[in-house]
């Protein structure tokens, strides 16, 4: 029997974004119980009884105090991140002869990959295509998603998107994701991964290496979407599917998907002349990847006892996960970074989690997961 190859899902059908701004290469899930408080999925994790990608956190529902720190830090950093924006937006044009297929991973990177088709719109009068794929780490980017992009663009065409790095798991992932696909005989595609941020120096397109906060990493599906993080479970995605997500209609009220675009699409004029000047430098100097997050990553774990160096989320955007998704243990932070990262301290404050301040911390914070065994 013939299956049909799966579809794109759209807002607003699926996610408050408009349709022509991304096509989410995933199955609809929202009719699914998924969640998990965290310290169950913790423990599933940590114990090897499960993948973090079978289930979802329950969603934080911030409170009005959070709530003004991100528009607090948006206010702040939106022309920032316009920068960056630009900058990174034009070296992906000049790498795919201005005629990039942008493929975000689904969920940080698909407000990014927006804001960078914004941006080739208004610096070039172009409109890339963009795509949400879902990508798990230790079970890879999702095969069908990639079968469905080489159908319909030519995979050397394909730039993939993300927010940030942190010590470079994903970019890792992806790497070994689409070699396997290639030494299968499957489409070729370039594991190149463009970001915001790169603290990490994990890849050699980014809008900067400068651990800062994005805003959209301070909350989760009410930034991007209403889209929950993806979910690869075989109890409901079987062969000749994509990876699954949940479109959270009902936190409508409390979205700021829009917004966050919007704020900083308004910034672009007035950084349009400063990225001009700026990308041609950055793309003449030497992008190599260095490798540096992860290597303080694992000097960090040995430091603090942490067998697993996945226990450890370095960077803004990392910390900012921790404690919202995960089991926080303790926050680390470098002194002369406290004054930006007030949603931080916020966060560890609520949830009792005990902050260090770190002076020779190469990123603004680094969160700690909690180990097995309750270590102190």
């Amino acid at each position: 029997m013939n299956v049909e190859p799966p579809s794109p899902l759209h807002g607003p059908e699926f996610s408050s974004y408009a349709a022509a701004e991304v096509s989410w290469l995933l199955t609809d899930l929202s009719h699914v119980a998924l969640e998990a408080p965290a310290e169950q999925r913790e423990a599933m994790m940590q114990a090897k009884a499960g993948h973090y990608a079978e289930s979802l956190p329950i969603e934080y529902q911030p409170t009005g105090e959070y709530l003004e720190l991100f528009h607090e830090a948006l206010a702040a950093s939106a022309e920032r991140v316009a920068h960056a924006v630009g900058v990174v937006t034009e070296l992906v044009l000049a790498a795919r002869d201005g005629a990039p297929v942008l493929v975000s991973l689904a969920r940080a990177g698909t407000p990014v990959g927006i804001l960078m088709r914004r941006w080739a719109q208004f610096a070039h009068g172009v409109q890339p295509p963009h795509y949400a794929v879902s990508i798990v780490r230790g079970r890879g980017i999702d095969g069908e998603a990639m079968r469905y992009l080489a159908r319909h663009h030519d995979p050397a065409r394909v730039m993939f998107v993300d927010g940030w790095t942190g010590k470079g798991a994903i970019c890792r992932e992806l790497t070994e994701a689409v070699t396997l696909m290639a030494q299968a005989g499957g489409p070729v595609f370039d594991p190149q991964l463009a970001v915001l941020a790169d603290p990490g120096g994990c890849t050699g397109v980014f809008g900067t290496r400068d651990d800062f906060l994005i805003p959209s990493a301070c909350l989760n599906s009410t930034v991007s979407g209403l889209v929950s993080r993806t979910v690869l479970n075989d109890r409901y995605i079987g062969p000749g599917q994509f990876h699954g997500a949940k479109f959270y209609k009902d936190l409508a009220p409390g979205d700021v998907s829009e917004l966050f675009l919007d704020a900083v699409e308004a910034c672009f004029p007035a950084v349009a002349a400063r990225v001009a000047a700026d990308w041609p430098v950055l793309a003449a100097t030497d992008r190599t990847p260095d490798w540096s997050g992860w290597n303080i990553a694992v000097r960090l774990a040995a430091q603090y006892g942490l067998d697993d160096v996945n226990l450890l989320k370095p960077g803004v955007g990392e910390t900012t996960r921790v404690l919202l998704r995960r089991s926080p243990w303790r926050v680390l932070i470098r002194p002369d970074a406290r004054g930006d990262l007030g949603h931080i301290l916020l966060l560890a404050k609520d949830t009792g989690v005990p902050v260090d301040e770190i002076d020779d911390l190469p990123y603004a914070c680094v969160g700690l997961i909690r180990p097995r065994g309750g270590a102190q």
